[in-house]
């Protein structure tokens, strides 16, 4: 039986927004494949380009594979494609970013080597039909390829650093992206035409959120698709936050100098920066927010004196239980268990000794139950099992509790624990509620109470 958690636990993902996320990343990857196929056609077919805007052709044959790569590699990522699916995904990734490199490696070369007249380079070029990928491009299409091939990494370290592999390729398109952005709009009296095409950047924008996504299944971005309070502040605030500074520098209408990168560049690169450092502290804020939020859920769900499940607490996991078994037709039961005589414990001994007595109790059911078994404390002298028995299994439970109950009382205990308990076993029919079988359970826990007194009389 699986371990359970309360459904409306605020560690848990969303499942409406992971619906809706699911339609967003699908929409994104249509798009991307769509802009690159439509690209190649552009090249490699003239007569299909001719009907294309010219700007169209800023992007290059090379970019457009390189960025189909990416997608179809996010996307044979997914869980719901088989093993081998997953792997062919992991090779493509890595091909994504070695393409992505080579092409970083070539204007490194270029550079080196001193050969610009051989290949001239002008990083303000309008020229609407360049040759190959821009090194921007290169870059985004190196570090999308290397986050894709860490997407799925389980283990500690490994999911830290996936996680630090994706905020690297995040500011890095918020670079590339901005910089454009500044360029094209003339904030800053850069040409109107830039390096990057408009679909490279569009592409790479939407691949990057898709990685995003991806990575918050796990991880620390996780907190983007819970469904508590400090989930939804970071969900609210996190896309305000990565855009006031870019509206900032639009809005100041200054450029940055810089000696060795384009003013536009140099300008995105501050407005990112800080950016990143807003969007961290969020982080910060979130995760304090989460904690507080988790430990007054867990208050709320459970009993002081215990630790056990409080009614509340056990009927919200125990009805959740219920219909995992209704739907895997497997049998499911119910005990009802009563501490006898806490009323005379308490007179007697006092109130210390009868919270003594229900903690004992609490102890002996956690040790004769297993773990994924639902037990909680739902009165005062009164506790509740469920889980996934048979009526044979659940009777051999009952004799292990009460066996566990006798030995404790052997070894000399000043005060004696006795236990009335009743079961019952689903009938195994859909509808059958949770309240009615813990009603039928009193009721057996009440019979076997009143057989014990008269047989004591």
């Amino acid at each position: 039986m699986p371990k359970l958690n309360p459904p409306l636990s605020i560690n848990e993902s969303d499942p409406e927004l992971l619906r809706k996320l699911a339609t967003v990343k699908r929409c994104c990857f249509l798009a991307v494949a769509s802009i690159s196929a439509v690209t190649l056609l552009a090249w490699y077919l003239p007569i299909f380009g001719r009907l294309l805007p010219n700007f169209w052709r800023l992007m290059t044959a090379e970019t457009a594979l390189g960025l189909l790569l990416c997608a179809f590699s996010l996307e044979f990522s997914e869980r719901r494609y088989s093993l081998r699916v997953n792997r062919t995904s992991l090779a493509i990734a890595i091909v994504a970013a070695l393409f992505g490199m080579a092409i970083l490696g070539e204007y490194a070369f270029h550079i080196a080597a001193g050969l610009e007249r051989l290949f001239p380079f002008d990083p303000h070029s309008t020229s609407l039909w360049p040759d190959r990928p821009s090194p921007q491009t290169g870059s985004g299409l190196a570090m999308l390829g290397i986050t894709i091939a860490l997407i799925r990494v389980r283990g500690r370290i490994a999911v830290r650093v996936a996680d630090f592999v994706t905020v690297c390729l995040g500011l890095l398109v918020l670079v590339l992206a901005s910089g454009e952005v500044f360029g094209a709009i003339q904030i800053f009296g850069i040409s109107n035409v830039t390096r990057t095409s408009p679909q490279t950047m569009l592409c790479l924008l939407l691949l990057t959120l898709v990685a995003f996504l991806r990575r918050a299944e796990r991880g620390v971005f996780s907190i983007f698709l819970g469904r508590g309070i400090a989930s939804r502040i970071a969900r609210a605030l996190g896309p305000i936050i990565l855009v006031l500074p870019f509206l900032r520098e639009i809005a100041r209408q200054r450029m940055v100098h810089s000696e060795f990168l384009p003013e536009h560049y140099a300008t995105a690169i501050l407005a990112s920066i800080a950016a990143t450092i807003s969007f961290v502290f969020l982080m910060f804020l979130v995760f304090y927010i989460k904690s507080m939020e988790a430990e007054i859920h867990d208050l709320s769900l459970r009993d002081e004196l215990t630790g056990l499940y409080n009614l509340r607490g056990f009927k919200i996991l125990a009805e959740q239980a219920l219909r995992l078994a209704q739907r895997s037709q497997v049998p499911f039961s119910v005990l009802f268990v009563d501490l006898d005589d806490l009323k005379k414990i308490n007179d007697v001994h006092g109130h210390g000794a009868g919270s003594a007595s229900l903690g004992e109790t609490a102890e002996l059911l956690k040790e004769t139950f297993r773990e994924t078994d639902v037990i909680g404390r739902v009165g005062g002298d009164e506790f509740a099992v469920a889980g996934q028995f048979s009526d044979f299994a659940v009777s051999l439970a009952v004799q292990r509790l009460q066996a566990a109950s006798a030995q404790r009382n052997s070894v000399g205990h000043k005060i004696a624990l006795s236990l009335s308990i009743g079961h019952v076993t689903s009938t195994l029919t859909p509808h059958q509620s949770l309240d009615a079988l813990l009603a039928k359970a009193d009721q057996c826990m009440y019979e076997e109470k009143r057989r014990k007194k008269a047989a004591q009389s």
